[in-house]
């Protein structure tokens, strides 16, 4: 026919989203409206389904999205067919929804794709940090008396009775029930003073963070 050839030569012959509107156009006009109006969902599904897969695969380059996207899209027709049925072009309603949705999918996976590639630059700047930490690493702090030194100075800000019950559990090896029996106190405060200890002392040894990794 003389309207599908100058279709062809506008787009190449190419499956366009224009091209296939037009051809929809094309179509509208040789149909009868007649029968337009007396089709069924299921002969308006049955005619438009293999021409909606490849317009979606087309874009999504996926069968499994294009089969999902399609079926959503003729599940939503399905429920207003008998109301937009000889009041709108069902067929330029379909694509129109079709195209809808395959944006949708194409943004999601750009979205996904960006949240990716986001995740994939802090873990490389992440494994920078570990290689750059490394690389200056003082093997000092592994020395006795720079040890026992950093370790006096962090275990100095504990208040008096949250050192002792640290020192007794972390240093002396002593069960929290048995530093609790000695000191004359219950095994709640035992728990409740050594969490105070180990908080303080993080913050205290974070400058020295491979000494914090051994002793904490």
């Amino acid at each position: 026919m003389f309207f599908i050839r100058k279709i062809n030569s506008v787009c190449d012959g190419r499956e366009s989203f224009l091209y296939t509107f037009l051809l929809i156009y094309v179509e509208k006009s040789f149909l009868s409206y007649i029968f337009v109006l007396e089709m069924t969902f299921k002969e308006f599904y049955t005619y438009w389904y293999s021409r909606t897969t490849a317009f979606a695969y087309e874009y999504l380059l996926s069968e499994d999205d294009a089969n999902d996207v399609v079926q959503d899209v003729f599940v939503n027709l399905y429920e207003k067919y008998d109301l937009l049925s000889g009041h709108v072009n069902l067929a330029a309603y379909l694509f129109t929804s079709l195209k809808n949705r395959c944006i949708d999918v194409l943004r999601h996976r750009m979205a996904e794709k960006e949240a990716m590639n986001r995740m994939q630059e802090e873990y490389e700047l992440m494994l920078r940090m570990k290689f750059d930490s490394l690389e200056i690493l003082d093997n000092g702090i592994f020395d006795e008396d720079t040890g026992v030194k950093i370790l006096e100075n962090a275990l100095a800000v504990l208040p008096e009775r949250c050192r002792t019950i640290f020192v007794k559990h972390k240093l002396e090896g002593m069960r929290q029930k048995d530093i609790a029996v000695e000191l004359g106190v219950s095994p709640k405060t035992i728990e409740n003073q050594l969490t105070i200890a180990y908080r303080k002392m993080r913050e205290a040894l974070k400058p020295h963070f491979t000494l914090m990794m051994f002793f904490l």
